[in-house]
C-alpha cells in the first residue's frame, strides 16, 4: 500500500563526537499509537566522515510528520554543535548546514515538500533564537533557485573555521552568528551522493576531473555536480547526483508531477576512472551516501511499520 512518504538528508557539522551525532538522530524519532505506522519518523542511516567533520542523517516520515521530526533533531544539533569550535575539510556555513526535503512517494509533490521546508525554516528561526536560514528549490518561492546558485550567493563555498559572517546573505531570521552560522533549507527531487577517491595528493588533478564530469561542462554527466576535496591523504571527487526530467517510458523515479532519471553511480565512477588514468592515477574507492529513491522508500515503510525509530543501527554506513 502506497504511503505519502518524504525524506530529509540532514547535514550537520559534526562527526568526531559520535555520541552527539546519535543524540541528534534519536531526537528525530517519533513513536505513535494512533497511526497505521507504529512510529511517525525514523532515521534510516547515519553517514559520518571524520576528516570532513560532517554527518548526514537520513530521516524519513510521512510528509505531514516530517517537519516535527526534523525540527526536533535540529534543536538538539544547535544546542550541541558550536560552529566556533568546528574544524574540518568540508565547506560549511552552519552547525546545521543543510536541510533538504525530498519526495520518495508518487503521492507527494515537490510543491508540498517546499511547503514543509518553509515550515521547518520558519519554525527554526522562531524557536531557536540567533539562527538564520536561506531557502532553495521549491521552498524558494517564486524564484525556485537551485542549491548551487544559492550557495554561491551566500558564500557557502568559502565557509571555513574562524570566518566572519559579516555581510553573509540570508532569507529569514537574524544576521548569521558565529555559533550557529547559516542553514540552507529547501526541497527538490531526490539527490543521491556519490564520492569517488583517487590515489593522488595532486589537488589540481582532482579539480580538473571534478570540472570535467559536471553536468554543466561540455561532455559532462547529466545532473552531476562535483567538487574536489583533500581527504585522508588522497583527493575525493564528491558528487551530488540530481534527478533530471526524462521523456523516456522507463525511468528511475517518478513523483506526482514529473518523471526523472539519474546518472548511475557506476557511470560516474567509470568516467572518473578514465579521466584519472590519463594522469596515471587509479581509483581508490567509491562511497554511496544514502540510497536510491526506491531503496529509501522500502526501508522507510518497513521501519515505520515496525516502529523502528533507530533503523540506522542496522544500516550500512559506507556502501561501496
Amino acid at each position: 500500500m502506497a504511503a505519502r512518504l518524504a525524506v530529509c538528508l540532514l547535514n550537520i557539522s559534526e562527526a568526531r563526537r559520535l555520541h552527539v551525532v546519535e543524540k541528534i538522530a534519536k531526537a528525530a524519532g517519533i513513536l505513535s499509537t494512533e497511526s497505521k505506522f507504529k512510529c511517525l519518523s525514523t532515521v534510516l542511516n547515519i553517514f559520518s566522515d571524520h576528516d570532513y567533520n560532517r554527518s548526514v542523517l537520513t530521516i524519513a516520515a510521512p510528509i505531514e510528520n516530517l517537519q516535527t521530526s526534523v525540527v526536533n533533531a535540529c534543536k538538539v544539533a544547535y544546542r550541541e554543535i558550536n560552529l566556533q569550535n568546528h574544524t574540518g575539510g568540508h565547506p560549511r556555513l552552519g552547525s546545521v548546514d543543510l536541510i533538504p526535503i525530498y519526495p520518495i512517494s508518487h503521492l507527494v509533490s515537490l510543491n508540498k515538500c517546499g511547503d514543509i521546508a518553509k515550515g521547518i525554516g520558519n519554525q527554526i528561526v522562531s524557536e531557536v533564537m540567533g539562527t538564520s536560514v536561506f531557502y532553495f528549490g521549491t521552498a524558494d518561492y517564486p524564484n525556485a533557485r537551485g542549491l548551487v546558485e544559492r550557495r554561491k550567493e551566500v558564500g557557502w563555498y568559502k565557509g571555513r573555521h574562524g570566518m566572519s559572517y559579516d555581510g553573509v546573505k540570508f532569507d529569514i531570521g537574524g544576521p548569521p552568528m558565529s555559533r550557529y552560522g547559516l542553514t540552507g533549507v529547501g526541497a527538490s527531487p531526490y539527490v543521491m551522493n556519490c564520492n569517488v577517491t583517487i590515489e593522488t595528493k595532486d589537488f589540481q588533478v582532482g579539480q580538473g576531473i571534478a570540472k570535467a564530469i559536471r553536468g554543466a561542462s561540455p561532455g559532462g554527466l547529466k545532473g552531476v555536480q562535483a567538487m574536489a576535496f583533500d581527504h585522508e591523504g588522497s583527493v575525493e571527487i564528491a558528487c551530488n547526483v540530481e534527478a533530471f526530467a526524462s521523456d523516456q517510458e522507463k525511468s528511475n523515479y517518478e513523483t506526482k508531477q514529473h518523471v526523472f532519471n539519474y546518472t548511475r553511480p557506476n557511470e560516474i565512477k567509470e568516467r572518473i576512472k578514465t579521466l584519472a588514468s590519463e594522469h596515471g592515477i587509479d581509483v581508490k574507492g567509491t562511497v554511496i551516501v544514502g540510497f536510491t529513491p526506491d531503496e529509501v522508500y522500502d526501508m522507510a515503510y518497513k521501519a515505520l511499520s515496525e516502529g523502528n525509530t533507530t533503523a540506522w543501527k542496522n544500516s550500512r554506513l559506507h556502501r561501496m
